[in-house]
């Protein structure tokens, strides 16, 4: 996709500012889409950990709060400090989940978020020296990784459509399958004839849309939106004062740094559809912002963030790239943090609608992908080879599951997440191959950034 022509003042179009109503939908929208990806981190942990419902409602209401306040700083910035002032929308990384569950079982809550603490002051140390390796994610790395992003999630998508239990009776039945359908062909025709404004809301018109036909199929339940609080402020340090075992720490941080190649990735696609390339000061600030996810998670009982894929698919669609767009989303997020109510009312949209409009957006993930490694000459050099086997080994863990199981718990930190498995191989292969000995002199010029 191109990004759309400045204006007559001369703004970039990350900078332009839509109308009101324009705002606020567009905003809806990258919420919408976001949501299920969002709070299914604390859902996962909270479940693990053993905690009851009361406890896994804070922990999904400051993970929206955090969420919504880091995305702010990302799209707005705060002086010259922190956020990337690009359209990006963050949102709660299973990167964490492993170490989290292995910190608590041994250590505690206090430990989790303790650790958490100081990985996120961490990440802010460090955001500036990691930034300069920007010229070691070349479009053969970072295409490689977006893709092996959007293939990943695919598996999310469809298990919202068909139910993530095989034992229910409505597990993959004709009603969510049809309604997935309908709300994919929705899409579509959206997409193809609708112009200006509509084009652009595609999705938030068939999340709507299909919500409403769930209806009278029963596959909607918005029992538990009445029985929700209006005001739920998360309190910090809910579980106690932090601990920081030195082993919980180091595993966090080393979370950092997993998060921190995840988000340069999707950073950099942002930054190549908006038009506006990211420079290492600009990067610097955007993982700086992580940092701070992981600072205010810690305090906050909730998680660290990383830059959501699906949201960059959303812009790759709709074509929309204003910063202000998803400023307005993060304020949604934080709204939703603090409102209970109106969290559960978006956490009530039936899986097969929210599934359909996701399967979309993950695709679109994986052709952004695909999309820049077409910069690459594949016939060039050992080019071919960096691509095939990080996503090789990046897709592993994606097609079998407990492939790692059997190692050490650090190594499953890393190994086990498809999208880490393959940031990491690919960085490593292109290290090798184009920036150690002869080669990397006769490198491609597309791998010299």
């Amino acid at each position: 996709m191109s990004a759309p022509p400045r204006d007559p003042a001369g703004r970039h179009p990350v900078d332009q500012r839509p109308p009101l109503a324009r705002l606020a939908a567009l905003g809806l929208q990258h919420v919408l889409v976001m949501y299920t990806g969002c709070v299914t981190v604390p859902l996962v942990f909270g479940a693990a950990a053993g905690l009851d419902a009361s406890a896994i409602a804070l922990l999904i209401n400051a993970d929206l709060l955090v969420a919504g306040l880091v995305t702010v700083v990302q799209s707005l910035g705060v002086s010259r400090l922190l956020g990337i002032r690009l359209p990006v929308v963050t949102g709660a990384t299973f990167a964490g989940v492993t170490p989290m569950i292995l910190i608590e079982q041994q250590y505690g809550m206090q430990a989790v978020y303790g650790s958490m603490l100081a990985a996120g002051l961490f990440g802010l140390l460090v955001a500036a020296p990691f930034a300069r390796l920007v010229r070691f994610f070349p479009p053969l790395v970072s295409g490689t990784v977006i893709t092996v992003i959007g293939l990943s999630l695919i598996g999310v998508a469809a298990g919202l459509i068909t139910g993530n239990d095989p034992k229910a009776a409505d597990h993959a039945s004709d009603g969510r399958l049809a309604l997935a359908a309908g709300v994919l062909i929705f899409i579509v025709l959206f997409t193809r004839f609708a112009r200006g404004f509509l084009g652009q809301i595609g999705i938030l018109l068939a999340l709507v849309g299909g919500t409403l036909v769930a209806i009278p199929m029963g596959l909607t339940d918005f029992s538990g939106v009445s029985g929700t609080d209006w005001l739920g402020p998360a309190a910090p340090f809910h579980f106690g004062a932090p601990r920081f075992p030195p082993t919980a720490v180091l595993a966090m941080c080393v979370v950092m740094l997993v998060i921190f190649t995840e988000s340069t990735a999707a950073m950099l696609a942002v930054g190549e559809a908006a038009g506006r390339p990211v420079t290492d000061k600009d990067l610097a600030r955007g993982l700086a912002a992580d940092g701070l996810s992981g600072v205010l998670g810690g305090a906050m009982n909730s998680f660290m963030d990383t830059v959501f894929s699906q949201n960059v698919g959303l812009i790759g669609i709709t074509g929309v790239v204003s910063r202000y767009v998803t400023a307005v989303a993060g304020g949604l997020l934080v709204a939703l943090g603090l409102v209970p109510k109106l969290g559960a009312l978006v956490a009530a949209l039936p899986g097969p609608v929210v599934g359909a409009a996701a399967l979309v957006l993950f695709a679109t993930v994986t052709m952004v992908g695909v999309n820049t490694l077409r910069r690459v000459d594949l016939d060039q050099g050992h080019n071919l080879t960096v691509a095939a086997v990080a996503l090789g080994v990046g897709l592993m863990p994606e097609v079998a599951p407990g492939i790692y199981d059997g190692f050490p718990s650090w190594a499953r930190i890393i190994l086990a997440s498809g999208i880490t498995s393959a940031a990491l191989t690919a960085f490593a292969l292109n290290l090798l191959f184009h920036h150690v000995g002869r080669d990397a002199r006769r490198r491609s010029p597309e791998n010299a950034q």
